[in-house]
């Protein structure tokens, strides 16, 4: 169902089972673990705020962002959550972003204004990068309005350098953003995204009766082209958006992912789109880049529809060395499930899969593919929720807060819903948006932070039971960008292939860490790691032990850790 018909329908009230394939490893009796709701426990007190008023201004049904990050360089993920504020005119409260540091123990505390970050905004997403090679991950927020840059300091303080990097000025609605380095110097360069062309002053008035106001709908708003900023490496940016080709003021773009779709190790770009068709970007080698997402089979729908593009995942679920797509769409259109087809085309099997049918009456935003089980097989995991309160009143199959979503990874291109299995804790509905993942308590499994709209932020504790080991690396450039950005690790046993890219960006708004994890069901050993690195160069390492860490510095041996 498209907004425009769901909107319809509002009008109207108020007047197989999948086949299960044997996989990388045996699965163990039973789900092998729980995600439990550590919020409270851990010390994250967070609370949107929309802004909403009863104005039905747009961008008040879309945030928000959040990010695990390392911003102290201990080793330890920390969190960063985006919040937005009251409307001008409309004051009630003090709402700004929360920066909370981990205290190594399942616990974090509250060093936002400390940091230096306790500033108001109305804020959407988060990207997280080392843009100036410094050792200190630095911050975009991406705003309705002007975008800011926090600068990591590297003594637990961020300062705002906005004016300084050249990106002051350029105002839009932005949304999802990630650093990469597209031109392969050495240096993260920055993509936004931006939706429809929206101003508080230019807000449409959009009318269920012709009373009163509802949310319009984004075919209300003409599109925004999104944002190319290349690094200069002096701390500035110049604007690449016209002369590289990812000009396009249709788009109305919510969700972007890094990936090298056509393996020549130059990083190309996928953007969701809300009703326009999706973008994929390959990146042309001479800093210029071509939308070949039609060619590909992603830009739309497989009956030709432009679909409801919100967020998106990329990751090598089939164990292939190719990566595929998961895009989340509105309510009736399902998560599009792409496997990497012939040549650099994809195909379409969000109904074969298992992913499409429990799907479809969800509407989907943040998304991630991650190995949560670690059995060997990346699992995908959604966040969903309306964006409009009164969906209620229409269906019984579709509400406002609804549960997340996660598909276990069963092999041969299956999945199973099992977020129930998972625990009550997660399946409890929620307006969800931004989703992340990292390892916080470094035990070597993956956990999950979930935002809401205008609600509280979820801390979901990843508790292993199945016995399953995992082994992760921490990626540090020199040639390369510093995080690694773009970077590319597979692992071999025997036959078995596995590959991770370390990516920011993806999901929607949202930034999961950069340490790269891997699940290797019950084997106590690696044959083979190689690491292709954003330079070019390439290193291969042998008979690792798993159930640890290792830090991989380009052109330098591994470095084993005493534990995650």
């Amino acid at each position: 169902m498209k907004r425009r018909e769901f909107l319809h329908g509002i009008a109207g009230a108020a007047a197989a089972r999948s086949i299960v394939s044997p996989g990388l490893f045996a699965l163990p009796a039973g789900i092998g673990f729980q995600l439990r709701d550590v919020t409270a426990q851990a010390g994250i007190s967070f609370q949107h705020n929309s802004g909403a008023y009863g104005g039905k201004l747009l961008p008040e049904t879309l945030g928000s962002g959040c990010a695990f990050l390392d911003y102290d360089g201990d080793g330890w993920q920390d969190i960063l959550l985006v919040n937005a504020m009251d409307w001008p005119g409309h004051k009630k409260q003090k709402s700004t972003l929360k920066l909370y540091k981990n205290n190594r123990n399942g616990s974090f505390s509250d060093v936002t204004r400390a940091a230096g970050l306790e500033v108001e905004l109305y804020g959407m997403g988060v990207a997280v990068g080392d843009y100036n090679n410094d050792g200190f991950a630095d911050v975009l927020i991406t705003c309705v309005g002007q975008n800011r840059l926090f600068q990591n300091t590297g003594r637990g303080t961020f300062i705002d350098v906005t004016k300084k990097s050249g990106l002051l000025g350029r105002q839009a609605f932005s949304t999802s953003a990630l650093w990469f380095d597209y031109d392969r110097d050495g240096l993260l360069d920055l993509f936004v995204c931006n939706y429809v062309n929206w101003s508080p002053e230019h807000d449409v008035f959009c009318s269920l009766d012709g009373k009163h106001k509802s949310y319009c709908t984004p075919e209300a708003y003409r599109g925004e082209t999104c944002w190319l900023f290349r690094n200069r490496g002096d701390g500035t940016f110049e604007d690449a958006t016209a002369t590289s080709g990812v000009f396009d003021a249709s788009s109305k773009s919510l969700g972007v992912a890094l990936l090298d779709f056509d393996r020549d190790g130059w990083p190309d770009l996928l953007v969701a789109n809300d009703t326009q068709p999706n973008k994929l970007y390959k990146n042309l080698r001479n800093g210029k880049f071509k939308d070949v997402g039609m060619e590909a089979g992603v830009a739309f729908s497989p009956d030709g529809k432009a679909r409801a593009g919100m967020g998106v995942a990329v990751g090598d679920f089939e164990n292939s060395g190719r990566a595929g797509i998961a895009i989340t769409n509105f309510d009736n259109e399902m998560v599009g499930l792409y496997r990497a087809g012939k040549g650099d085309a994809y195909d379409e099997i969000s109904l074969p899969s298992g992913v499409g049918g429990p799907s479809k009456t969800t509407l989907g935003f943040g998304c991630a593919f991650l190995d949560i089980d670690l059995d060997g097989r990346l699992d995908l995991a959604v966040a969903n929720g309306h964006i409009d309160e009164t969906v209620r009143n229409i269906r019984g199959n579709v509400g406002y807060a609804q549960p997340p979503q996660l598909f276990l990874n069963q092999g041969g291109g299956k999945f199973r819903e099992a977020a129930g299995e998972a625990g009550a804790e997660f399946a409890k509905a929620k307006v969800g948006r931004g989703l992340a993942y990292g390892d916080f308590d470094r035990d070597g499994d993956l956990d999950i932070l979930l935002t809401t709209n205008n609600g509280p932020a979820y801390l979901y504790r990843n508790d292993e039971s199945s016995g399953n080991r995992a082994i992760r690396f921490y990626l540090t450039g020199r040639k390369s960008n510093r995080d690694a950005i773009g970077a590319v690790v597979r692992i071999f046993n025997e036959n078995e292939l596995q590959m991770r890219m370390v990516h920011g960006g993806s999901s929607y708004l949202s930034q999961s860490e950069l340490p790269v994890t891997f699940g290797v069901g019950k084997r106590d050993r690696i044959e083979r790691v190689v690491v292709d690195w954003p330079s070019g160069a390439t290193q291969e390492f042998k008979n690792l032990a798993s159930g640890k860490g290792y830090q991989l510095t380009e052109n330098k041996d591994v470095v084993a850790m005493q534990g995650f």
